[in-house]
């Protein structure tokens, strides 16, 4: 895989994990199902989510060639990307009009 292709795939993942956990009423994906899930528990689902598309690109890098040491920026930028890839999910579970039936 060229760097090219990998970089679309950390950004894909990305994408959709920083989205799924709005969209999923059980408890870390396999958990129980809570009716309403609390924002709380979106937010650690996040966390995790972010951490693994991290990992993914880590992996990415190492088997590319040399991963290179990161700072406190990268982590920074990375989780407002991460938190700006999550806008359409929270958007959808919290801010969309409800409709009644």
């Amino acid at each position: 895989m060229d760097q090219s292709a990998a970089v679309w795939l950390v950004l894909l993942v990305a994408l959709v994990a920083a989205n799924a956990p709005f969209f999923s009423e059980r408890v870390f994906f396999l958990g129980p199902r809570l009716s309403p899930k609390g924002l709380g528990w979106r937010l650690a689902e996040l966390a995790l989510m972010a951490l693994l598309s991290v990992g993914l690109g880590f992996v990415l890098e190492a088997r590319a060639g040399q991963r290179h040491p990161q700072g406190w920026e990268f982590y920074a930028a990375g989780l407002c990307l991460f938190l700006t890839l999550a806008f359409p999910g929270f958007v959808w579970r919290y801010l969309r009009r409800q409709r009644h039936a």
